[in-house]
């Protein structure tokens, strides 16, 4: 399957592969903590980054092959492979990012990814032209498709697995697998068809590159891809220590994280029988001991000691139990109104926050933002209105200055 190839760039090119796969899925494993711009903004970082690798991979293979002499590049089919590329990729991505991992959706993703995997690597194939025709054998090119498809398939389970930091490895080498090995079982089974002069013809005067200027162009993504990967490495250090959320104030860290305010009850006269923000609404129930989630089999139970937070989500909410976000049928006022005000307080009109599993606070513009703890950690903003009363939940104490 080797024969003839370039030793030291093959391996360059599963490595090129399984960097941008690391990088593409870090980036993936964030947007699920974000919202709105930061969210779409994450999701086409980490579908870039996966096509960067996978058409970087597939030309550094190219280096690496015996193709025919005077073989050139032409530039429009090589520019369509990345852009169909990036393209399903990142609609395999948006699945799995998303709502429930089911089976059928994870199958659908990586039925998706690896159809992307395939696509770039032929088209990108048909962009070579030279006196030579192209024939490929039909059973490589199923095994190939399969060998795509099935590894993309076991780097999507190990991505959506709840161990962090190896989950991110063995879902890119899988990636990587999936990209070098469709690339080289594909390449096992093309052949070139050597022509005669007369009957080869230059497309039309199409632009086109040379082996040297593709090995530039390779180059500088090997370089990008090799950058992403090291600044996704880069430990973020605002989940390792406090910042002051205050402007003039200091919060004191505290051993263990109180349920109760430190404050006077007097400071938030807010009744613990009423819901978490309801100051002089009628009692309720007694707090609900499991939320529901939707599933793709059906509804489901969280119990509450294991939610780290509540969204809004138009009619209804998405509960994070610190691994993924999953849709509640409640509203967030329902939620609000089902929930131990002892452990859960509203920080926003659309966010309300299990007080014991807060690890972190910091001022953000008026108002502040908290990192709640899991293996998935995610943050939360905080209204202005909110600050003082998550202070004292917290017990941070405000030392005053003279």
């Amino acid at each position: 399957m080797f024969e003839g190839h370039d030793p030291y760039l093959v391996a360059l090119s599963v490595a090129v592969a399984v960097l941008g796969g690391y990088t593409g899925f870090a980036l993936a494993a964030r947007i699920r903590n974000v919202q709105g711009v930061s969210n779409r903004v994450l999701l086409a970082g980490a579908a870039a980054f996966l096509a960067v690798g996978i058409w970087t991979m597939h030309f550094v293979g190219m280096l690496a092959a015996p193709l025919p002499p005077d073989t050139v590049y032409l530039i429009l089919p090589t520019i369509i492979s990345f852009l169909i590329c990036a393209l399903v990729v990142g609609i395999s991505l948006f699945f799995v990012s998303i709502g429930e991992p089911s089976l059928k959706r994870v199958v659908s993703s990586a039925v998706l990814l690896g159809t992307g995997i395939v696509s770039m690597h032929y088209v990108g194939i048909h962009g070579l032209s030279g006196p030579f025709a192209i024939e490929h054998d039909g059973s490589m090119v199923l095994l190939s498709v399969l060998v795509a498809i099935v590894t993309a398939y076991g780097g999507l389970r190990a991505f959506l697995a709840q161990q962090e930091g190896l989950r991110l490895i063995v879902s890119s080498i899988a990636f990587g697998i999936a990209v070098s090995g469709m690339h080289y079982t594909a390449m096992h089974g093309m052949h070139f068809v050597p022509l005669a002069g007369e009957v080869h013809r230059h497309l039309g005067g199409s632009l086109a590159a040379s082996q040297q200027i593709l090995s530039i162009v390779v180059a500088v993504l090997c370089f990008v891809i090799a950058a992403g990967f090291l600044l996704s490495l880069v430990p973020d250090p605002r989940r390792q220590t406090l910042v002051p959320a205050m402007a003039g104030d200091v919060m004191a860290p505290t051993a263990a994280l109180a349920p109760e305010p430190v404050l006077p009850a007097a400071t938030f006269p807010r009744p613990m029988s009423a819901p978490l923000g309801g100051v002089g609404q009628p009692p309720r129930a007694a707090p609900a001991p499991r939320l529901p989630v939707e599933g793709a089999d059906g509804t489901h139970f969280i119990d509450t000691a294991d939610v780290r937070s509540v969204r809004a989500d138009a009619h209804y909410t998405r509960v994070h139990d610190g691994t993924r976000e999953r849709m509640c049928p409640w509203s967030i006022s329902e939620a609000e109104a089902q929930l131990d005000p002892s452990l859960f307080i509203r920080v926003h009109r659309s966010h309300i926050v299990a007080i014991p599993h807060v690890t972190f606070v910091r001022k953000e513009g008026d108002g502040a933002v908290i990192e709640l703890d899991g293996p998935s950690p995610h943050r939360v903003p905080v209204s202005r209105a909110k600050v003082a009363e998550v202070k004292a939940r917290l017990g941070l104490a405000t030392r005053r200055h003279a």
